[in-house]
C-alpha cells in the first residue's frame, strides 16, 4: 500500500535532454536533480527494454522483457569510464532536440558502443565485473544469443530461422552459441554497460529521496527473446510456432473493432495444473524489475483476473472472447518475489467486478484518470470527490492519452466535457493543464503522477503515444531549457500547499 501523501512526474528516459539525440542514463541523473528540487518525491517511465524499429521502437513491444535499451547508454559515461575517446563522440549528427530520430540515434548508438566494446576488448577493461555480470544474470546467454542470431538471420523473426534454431533445440543452440561466440560477447558487453550505468542511476535517486517506478507489461512481444527462449510458457501452435491466440481489448466507445494487439497469450495451465516453467519465468521477472526500482506498475493488470482472448486468424479483436486469468493464485505463487514491492495495479478499461476484488484483496493501489472524470455525470468514478479509496494513484493523464492541453483543445471532446471541467476547477481553463494538476494534487489520493507535458502545458503535438496508431510515437523530447527555475518553483509551492512535500523515505510507513 501507499502510505504517504506524495506527488511525481511521468516522463520516459527518451523524453529527456541530452547532447545524443534521446535521453540517456546520464540525462536522467541530471532529471533527479530537477525533481529533487522541485519537491517531488516519485519519477515513473515506461519499460527501458530493448525495442525494435518494426514497432515503432515501442517499449511495451521489447525484444526481452530483461534486457536495457542500448540506445539509453550515456556516451559520456563511456567516456569517463576510459572505454570511448572524445573524438569518437565529437562526429556525432545535429540530433533535435524535440524528437528523437530513432534511425539516427541507433545508427550512432551502435558506433558508440562498437567502439567502446573494442577498447573493453583491447585494454582488458572491468574484464572481471563483467564475468561476474554475466554469471549473476541467467536470462543474458538467452538474450545475447537471441540478439546475434537476428544480425545473421537479417533481422528476421525468430520463427522464420532455421527450423531447429527457431526450435530452440539444444543441439543447435550450442553450436550456434559457439558460431556466434563474438557477437554473443558483445551483446552481454552492451548490457552489462546498461546496467552499470543503471545502477549509478539508482544510487543517486535513494541519495536524493526520489522513489523509481517502472512499469511491467503484462505480454511481451512476439519477436522477442523471451518467447523464443521459453516456448512452453506461451500458446503457440507447436508445428508453425505461431499463436493460437493473442492477446487485445473488446470493441468499446473509443474503438468499434477494439484493439488486436497481436503478442502471444501464456499458457497460465498445463494439463490442468500450473505451469511451473510460466511461473518460475514471472518470478525471475519481479526479482529483476525489483533489483531496478521500488515500484511497479503493471499495465493491463486485468489480464490476470480475466483477458480477452482472440483467435489469431482474426484482423481485428471483434470476435474475441473474455477467458478467466490465474488470478489470486497466481499472486500467492509470487508472493515472495513481490513482497518488498509497491505495485500499481493499471486497472483501466473495460473494469468487472473481479477485477476490481482481486486488486483490493491484494491492497494494490489502481488509477484514476482525470481526463476520464468529465465525460458523465458527478457519479462518473475518475472524479476526485468520489475517490472512496485514498490508496490510489491519480493522473491527469497517461502517456497513451493526449497531454491536458491537447485533449481541451480536441474538438472531438464533447463541450459539456469541458465546461464540466471548467466548473469543477471553478476556472475559466486558460491554463487549464494547472486546473487538472491542482485537482490532482488537492485529491485524497495518496500519490499523484503528473506527466511532464502536463507540468509545461505542452499541447497535443507532444503526446507520446497514440493507441493503435504504428507511427509517429515514442519520439518526444523535452528541450532542456523547459525545465525552468520557474516550473521548479512552481510545483514546489503546490507540492507544499497540498501537503505532498517531498520525505527522506516516500514508501516509509507513518
Amino acid at each position: 500500500m501507499l502510505h504517504q501523501r506524495s506527488s511525481g512526474i511521468l516522463a520516459h528516459i527518451t523524453s529527456l535532454p541530452g547532447p545524443f539525440g534521446i535521453g540517456d542514463l546520464d540525462g536522467a541523473c541530471f532529471f533527479l536533480d530537477f525533481l529533487s528540487n522541485a519537491g517531488q518525491s516519485f519519477w515513473q517511465f515506461l519499460p527501458t527494454v530493448p525495442g525494435a524499429g518494426a514497432f515503432g521502437h515501442s517499449p511495451y513491444m521489447g525484444l526481452s522483457a530483461f534486457a536495457g535499451n542500448p540506445l539509453l547508454i550515456s556516451p559520456h559515461l563511456l567516456l569517463e569510464k576510459g572505454l570511448l575517446q572524445k573524438a569518437d563522440l565529437s562526429a556525432k549528427p545535429l540530433f533535435s532536440e524535440y524528437l528523437v530520430e530513432f534511425p539516427a540515434v541507433s545508427d550512432f548508438k551502435e558506433k558508440i558502443l562498437a567502439n567502446a566494446f573494442s577498447q573493453f576488448e583491447s585494454a582488458g577493461l572491468y574484464h572481471e565485473d563483467f564475468d561476474i555480470f554475466c554469471r549473476e544474470q541467467g536470462w543474458l546467454d538467452d538474450y545475447a544469443l537471441f540478439m546475434s542470431l537476428r544480425e545473421r538471420f537479417d533481422f528476421k523473426p525468430w520463427y522464420d530461422w532455421p527450423r531447429a534454431i527457431a526450435r530452440y533445440e539444444n543441439n543447435a543452440i550450442g553450436q550456434a552459441y559457439v558460431d556466434l561466440g563474438e557477437r554473443v560477447r558483445f551483446h552481454k558487453f552492451v548490457q552489462f554497460i546498461f546496467f552499470e550505468q543503471w545502477r549509478r542511476l539508482r544510487q543517486a535517486a535513494g541519495k536524493k529521496g526520489i522513489g523509481l517506478i517502472g512499469d511491467i507489461p503484462i505480454y511481451v512481444g512476439f519477436d522477442s527473446a523471451d518467447v523464443w527462449a521459453n516456448q512452453g510458457c506461451f500458446d503457440l501452435d507447436q508445428r508453425t510456432l505461431q499463436p493460437r491466440n493473442v492477446a487485445g481489448v473488446p470493441p468499446d466507445y473509443f474503438s468499434e473493432t477494439g484493439q488486436r494487439w497481436g503478442n502471444p497469450l501464456y499458457r497460465w495451465d498445463v494439463d490442468n495444473k500450473p505451469n511451473k516453467e510460466l511461473y518460475s519465468w514471472w518470478k525471475r521477472r519481479f526479482v529483476h524489475i525489483g533489483e531496478m526500482v521500488d515500484v511497479v506498475r503493471i499495465d493491463h493488470f486485468r489480464g490476470f483476473a480475466s483477458y480477452w482472448q482472440i483467435p489469431a486468424k482474426e484482423e481485428t479483436a471483434v470476435k474475441g472472447r473474455w477467458v478467466k486469468g490465474p488470478g489470486i493464485s497466481f499472486f500467492n505463487q509470487v508472493k515472495n518475489e513481490i513482497k518488498d514491492l509497491v505495485i500499481i495495479a493499471e486497472d483501466l478499461g473495460v473494469i468487472t467486478p473481479d477485477v476490481i476484488k482481486l486488486r483490493d484483496s491484494l491492497q494494490f493501489p489502481g488509477m484514476k484518470i482525470l481526463q476520464f472524470a468529465f465525460d458523465s455525470d458527478s457519479k462518473n468514478l475518475y472524479l476526485p470527490h468520489n475517490y472512496d479509496d485514498p490508496n490510489a494513484v491519480v493522473y491527469t493523464g497517461t502517456h497513451d492519452n493526449d497531454t491536458t492541453v491537447g485533449w481541451y483543445f480536441d474538438e472531438s471532446v464533447p463541450l459539456v466535457s469541458k465546461d464540466r471541467a471548467r466548473k469543477y476547477a471553478n476556472s475559466d481553463g486558460g491554463v487549464i493543464h494547472r486546473d487538472f494538476i491542482r485537482m490532482a494534487f488537492s485529491s485524497n489520493a495518496r500519490l499523484a503522477i503528473i506527466p511532464l507535458q502536463d507540468v509545461l502545458g505542452f499541447g497535443a503535438d507532444c503526446r507520446m503515444n497514440m493507441p493503435s496508431i504504428p507511427e509517429g510515437n515514442w519520439v518526444w523530447r523535452c528541450a532542456d531549457r523547459f525545465l525552468s527555475d520557474e516550473v521548479i518553483h512552481y510545483l514546489q509551492e503546490e507540492t507544499g500547499f497540498y501537503g505532498r512535500g517531498r520525505r527522506t523515505d516516500p514508501l516509509e510507513n507513518n
